[in-house]
């Protein structure tokens, strides 16, 4: 009877704690790549910001399938962001979409290049990075991206290059916003950021630069951010005519308060868009609340959130500590 009455007592408190970790979606079973921390509870789970619970795979999928844009935020450098991103295409593709794909990593400049390659190799995502200089972009391995790019070539999608020119994000350093010039702004249906929403951006802009960011480039920066991100947001709406869209960017560009879905609102009025982030669990956080203050938010800032395990352990401000120092300087 004792041992009886302990093992009922640990059933209950097992689901008292699955309920407290995360309600009941059932985990997806994942073959991660990334080492670091995979037993942690949150690994695995979808977090439903605005519920406040998990939910399962199936009920994200019906969800994205419902919405015209779709906004995939990563870290750029872990495998596991882009295999889930892949599989999301994917799927929405078995479920009958056809939306536009669009990459934060492709300017609007490389469109002409892609354009060409696509003409030849309709059907092979494998050449589409050398095809861009791909190598000298800065971004992570062709690798990383290939197998979304093939899930949008398999399916016939559209592959879009979204982000700002390089001359248009150089005129923008240079001289603000005004830079863009009044045709462009008006294409992007760009206005100045809110006093707050330019607080809020610096605010997020210094902690993800580790504090080194200097205060004098600081208005640019969120300058730049913003256009890039109006400029994401109509590529995105231009490009998902037929059938929506989902955009493949960090995860900063996938919030909802400030990001592409912000400014979507405006190039695509009444639009359904649904912001995914690929976070890494941290072991100091076992609450899906605790990852807010990574954005500088009281708050989540987005639809759902999927965590997974981390790529390194490595303090990425000790990673970037000598490329921070120079921004700095």
């Amino acid at each position: 009877m004792i041992k009886r009455g302990r093992g009922v007592a640990y059933s209950l408190f097992s689901v008292l704690l699955l309920l407290l970790v995360g309600g009941c979606g059932r985990v997806s079973q994942i073959e991660w790549e990334s080492p670091v921390a995979r037993a942690h509870p949150l690994v695995g789970r979808i977090w439903d910001v605005k519920a406040g619970t998990v939910i399962s795979e199936e009920t994200l999928l019906s969800r994205l399938g419902g919405s015209r844009f779709v906004i995939l935020g990563e870290r750029h450098d872990n495998p596991d962001h882009h295999a889930l991103q892949a599989k999301l295409v994917r799927a929405l593709i078995g479920a009958g979409r056809r939306p536009a794909v669009g990459f934060e990593m492709l300017s609007t400049d490389d469109a002409p290049a892609l354009a060409r390659y696509l003409a030849r190799s309709p059907k092979d995502a494998a050449g589409l990075g050398d095809a861009v200089n791909w190598t000298r972009s800065g971004w992570p391995e062709w690798r990383f991206y290939q197998p979304i790019a093939q899930a949008a070539l398999d399916g016939n999608l559209l592959i879009v290059a979204t982000n700002l020119s390089r001359p248009a994000t150089e005129a923008v350093r240079r001289n603000g916003l005004p830079g863009l010039g009044p045709a462009l702004a008006t294409q992007l249906r760009l206005a100045e950021p809110a006093p707050e929403t330019r607080s809020a951006m610096a605010l997020e802009i210094r902690a993800s630069h580790c504090g080194q960011a200097p205060e004098s480039m600081l208005d640019r920066m969120v300058d730049i951010q913003w256009a890039r991100d109006a400029r994401m947001a109509a590529s995105l709406a231009r490009g998902g005519q037929r059938d929506g869209a989902v955009l493949i960017a960090g995860a900063g560009h996938a919030r909802r308060d400030h990001g592409v879905p912000a400014h979507l609102a405006r190039q695509a009025p009444g639009a359904v868009v649904a912001s995914v982030a690929f976070l890494e669990v941290d072991p100091a956080a076992a609450r899906a609340g605790d990852y807010a203050s990574r954005f500088a938010s009281d708050a989540l800032p987005f639809d759902y959130v999927w965590f997974t395990p981390k790529i390194d352990d490595v303090d990425p401000c000790e990673k970037f500590k000598k490329p921070l120092e120079t921004i700095g300087k």
